[in-house]
């Protein structure tokens, strides 16, 4: 199965159905981090200190996988000179609306994750990934692409999904109580039946695929990057966040050559 294909065709999906991560922020919001008040997340809820990005005037920000007029708009109003890359031409076309909208100077690029050769060797000072490697079958790719775009010195900040999320089953975890029902590394290709599979494409839904943190944290250590700083985030409304904070956030260095 073509994933890219699958996952661009669901996020157009979502983009219709108007999915959280697909709604524009305000004009309001934008004139807030102008005047220098703003926050971003990588993960649902938790605000990214402001200290991991370091200057962010004039940076070179690479929001990756970042579409749907929200952090990169945010970054860009803040001083940061971005360019943001999606899969998908309705999230981009998000962003373009804030942009034309507030007079953001944006650029966007469609494209897949684990491929940014379009951008040159150290071409960036921060990359800006929040949750959406779960869509790849491997991280490791982007991370690897995440360190050769950046800069010595340059920064990574990052999100993802804890490996427990993906042991339970979707439909069942509202309803309880919690069976583990799957192994990590996790894909829906291999768990999903045919019959759910063809559900998932004619409802929009994406296909996710469930990474250990030796393909999370350790891909990033393997990709030359330092760990620098990390916190957890809850998934509010959801019956797993009750529990156990099922989010992570980090804070990677290229070394300075």
């Amino acid at each position: 199965m073509d994933v890219i294909a699958f996952n661009r065709a669901a996020w157009a999906r979502q983009v219709e159905k108007s999915n959280p991560w697909t709604r524009p922020v305000t004009s309001e919001v934008i004139a807030a981090a102008r005047a220098g008040h703003w926050d971003v997340v990588l993960t649902p809820a938790r605000a990214v200190p402001h200290a991991w990005f370091g200057a962010l005037a004039g940076a070179r920000v690479l929001a990756l996988a970042s579409g749907g007029g929200q952090q990169a708009c945010v970054l860009a109003a803040a001083g940061a000179a971005v360019t943001l890359l999606d899969l998908t031409p309705e999230q981009l076309e998000r962003d373009r609306a804030v942009a034309e909208r507030d007079r953001l100077a944006l650029a966007l690029v469609e494209g897949d994750m684990r491929d940014l050769s379009r951008f040159e060797d150290g071409a960036f000072d921060l990359v800006f990934h929040p949750v959406s490697n779960l869509f790849v079958p491997d991280p490791r790719p982007v991370w690897r692409e995440c360190f050769r775009v950046l800069r010595p010195g340059g920064r990574l900040l990052a999100g993802f999904c804890q490996p427990f999320v993906f042991l339970f089953d979707d439909d069942e975890v509202e309803r309880g109580p919690l069976i583990a029902r799957h192994r990590v590394p996790y894909s829906d290709l291999a768990a999903r039946t045919p019959e759910r599979l063809e559900r998932m494409r004619a409802e929009g839904e994406p296909l996710c695929f469930g990474h250990t943190l030796e393909d999370q944290v350790g891909g990033q250590l393997e990709a030359g990057f330092t760990l620098a700083a990390l916190y957890e985030d809850g998934w509010p409304g959801h019956a797993l966040g009750e529990l156990i904070a099922p989010f992570l956030a980090t804070l990677a260095i290229r070394p300075p050559a």
